[in-house]
């Protein structure tokens, strides 16, 4: 690449970013890679051209991804459909079954659910095989 006829980083970048989006948007569309000098001979019209090409190609790529975005969306929001639906049905079920479930068994399922207080003894240093403490 020729870069003395640029003055700027960004005329550079310009440069680079029309070259990379003509031969990848020429690949993606199936064309041949076309090879396209911008320098400051370049006509106006070929640069209009170019620009327009580019243009032309990003919107498809847009399109395309908009698509599969909103595919995307539909697949997720019929999967949060479903989730709503199990949660309610299994928070129904759970109030039917503590309805049906007696006192005793209600107090046992929750000391199940919360962990037990360790003893006193425990606390206590941790003792050596001996019996001595550590």
């Amino acid at each position: 690449m020729n870069t003395e006829m640029y003055q700027t980083p960004m005329e550079v970048a310009v440069y680079q970013l029309h070259n990379f989006s003509i031969s990848f948007f020429s690949s993606l569309l199936g064309g041949d890679v076309v090879s396209v000098k911008l320098d400051n001979s370049a006509s106006g019209a070929s640069v209009v051209a170019i620009d327009n090409k580019i243009e032309q190609a990003m919107d498809l790529v847009k399109n395309h991804l908009m698509y599969a975005v909103r595919e995307e969306v539909e697949i997720l929001k019929e999967q949060i459909r479903e989730l709503v639906e199990k949660n309610s049905q299994l928070e129904r079920e759970n109030t039917l079954l503590k309805t049906l479930a007696s006192p005793e068994q209600l107090e046992k399922f929750q000391s199940r659910l919360t962990p037990e207080e360790p003893a006193p003894e425990s606390a206590q240093a941790p003792e050596a095989p001996d019996g001595s403490a550590v």
